[in-house]
């Protein structure tokens, strides 16, 4: 009974849940069934005050992190004027040079008979652009694992937090998976200083905010939230924040992760949210009132709410004329319907509805199989399953290699198989053209997800022909029209249909395209609909 009350709960469209749910409003204002959760305070570390001797300092610092066997924490101690100093860091992690001459070099300077505060080596010595003072020494934990130095004064129970992160990044490259003719080259890296500096490059507004949070845990991964303040929804910003402070986990490196966690159905082979390495199709994303997650030590963006038109869409589409974007669209929609519904449709034909085939191609199919002892069905899942082997394969190599194996699968193996009996070459040439239609899809996460189904389309044809293809794709529908990315249906706005419905098929026209979907109820949107109404009263 649970297991069709489960099917029931993937496939029902429009059932009375909990979700949170972002459909436009004459108001401008979601609806959250059955009340609104208040987004829960983010749990902080116990407050820790930091001792006022050096000795004391280095005893507590030392004993967290265990510095007898440790040796990448350095506790450089010198006498700046009158003063002790202690200065803590991690090796590494900040820049030595930089430590050494915007920091060490003038205080050493200082005449021994000058007495000097803290405050005094902020405002006089110490040249760093950014500095801030504290007292708790979790707090200062936390910046030396950052790669800050800490200045600590003897007789002093405050600290100086000096900005000298100086560690090993990776350089700003060109988009690795996301590739463009015409367009910006840059990629995100694996620095979130950087990324966030990338996308501020292009969007130069006041209204760009950048929120910080913690993911907790054990490692503490830096996230950025970046939105429109004053055009993106309060209640999507709430939502998403709601989402990051429920994180249980102990450690995450990946936005990978992150997106799991914070998806409205993780068990979904489909993404709920929109992965890209590049800034401009972040940014794009943010002026028209979505959400961005950058996370500390991944190159790539986490963009909320989508839909399935996000998830088929290209950054060159908005960068070639509207007649070339529209073709190329056209192709790419054309390519996942032959990806998803080519392997099931031929099987359901050659095994169930031979009529609805001419004599000339029917006779073609024989031939091609009269040694193959397989059946055509095994024989195309079988299939399926090696063009899926070849290309993880092709994957987890080196990029030289992993087109030799892509070309030794392609054209070695099939004519192998094809000579040993064991695949035809009318089932080698559909697999081949629904695996062409598969790479179309622009997103990875998706093109996996295409193959799983399409694999599940064949099947259904095996089981019950043309019927059995037509109730398992009218399922798919169901089930994409019952996903929900962060409250928007997947399908919108066709399911259900909003306001101002436009093709997405369609690229549009370049004002179209950066204006906000009608069911993302931007603040801006909610503003004109307010104004609009009273001018007609």
């Amino acid at each position: 009974m649970s297991f069709w009350k489960h099917i029931k709960d993937k496939v029902a469209f429009d059932q009375p849940d909990m979700r949170f749910e972002l459909l436009e409003r004459d108001s401008g204002e979601p609806r959250h069934l059955f009340g609104w959760e208040d987004v829960p305070a983010q749990q902080e570390e116990a407050y820790d005050p930091c001792p006022d001797t050096l000795a004391e300092v280095k005893d507590k610092l030392g004993k967290t992190f265990r510095t007898d066997i440790n040796k990448d924490v350095i506790f450089k101690r010198f006498t700046a004027g009158a003063e002790k100093i202690m200065l803590v860091y991690m090796n590494g992690m900040a820049d030595a040079d930089l430590i050494s001459d915007i920091i060490i070099k003038p205080l050493l300077k200082i005449d021994a008979t000058e007495d000097v505060g803290l405050h005094d080596l902020r405002e006089h010595y110490v040249e760093i652009s950014e500095d801030e003072t504290s007292d708790d020494l979790t707090k200062i934990k936390q910046a030396i694992m950052d790669g800050m130095t800490i200045l600590f004064m003897e007789g002093e129970n405050q600290a100086l937090i000096l900005e000298t992160r100086g560690y090993e990044k990776r350089s700003v490259s060109s988009a690795e998976n996301e590739k463009v003719v015409r367009g910006p080259k840059e990629g995100f890296v694996e620095s979130i200083r950087t990324n966030i500096t990338l996308v501020r490059r292009i969007i130069k507004s006041n209204d760009l905010v950048v929120e910080r949070r913690s993911s907790g845990g054990d490692n503490n991964t830096q996230i950025a939230i970046l939105y429109r303040d004053g055009v993106t929804n309060r209640s999507l910003i709430e939502e998403v924040k709601r989402r990051l402070a429920k994180i249980n986990i102990r450690s995450m490196f990946s936005t990978g992760v992150l997106e799991q966690l914070i998806e409205d159905c993780p068990s979904s082979p489909l993404p709920q949210t929109l992965a890209t390495e590049r800034p401009d199709r972040t940014a794009n994303y943010i002026m028209r009132g979505s959400v961005a997650l950058i996370a500390d030590g991944s190159p790539f963006a986490i963009i909320v709410p989508i839909t399935l038109a996000s998830l088929m869409s290209s950054p060159e589409d908005v960068y070639l004329r509207k007649p070339l974007g529209d073709v190329i669209r056209i192709v790419r929609y054309i390519g996942v319907l032959l990806s998803l519904l080519l392997p099931g449709y031929f099987i359901a034909l050659a095994l169930y509805h031979q009529g609805l085939l001419s004599n000339e191609v029917l006779n073609t199919v024989i031939q091609s199989r009269q040694m193959v002892f397989l059946p055509i069905a095994a024989e195309m899942v079988m299939l399926l399953l090696v063009f899926q082997l070849i290309r993880e394969a092709g994957m987890r190599v080196p990029g030289s290699i992993g087109q030799a194996i892509g070309i030794i699968g392609g054209l070695i193996l099939g004519q192998a198989a094809v000579a040993a009996n064991l695949a035809s070459s009318v089932i080698l040439i559909v697999v081949a053209v629904s695996g062409l239609g598969n790479f179309c899809i622009p997103d990875h996460s998706s093109q996996i997800a295409a193959s799983y189904f399409r694999i599940a389309f064949v099947i259904a044809a095996w089981l019950a022909g043309l019927l059995g293809l037509t109730c398992a794709f009218v399922i798919f529908i169901a089930y994409l029209a019952n996903l929900k990315s962060f409250g928007v249906p997947f399908l919108a706005p066709y399911a259900p249909k909003t306001y101002n419905k436009r093709p997405f098929i369609l690229r549009g026209r370049i004002g179209m395209h950066h204006r906000a979907e009608d069911y993302m109820n931007t603040h801006s949107d909610t503003l004109k609909k307010k104004k609009d109404n009273s001018v007609k009263a």
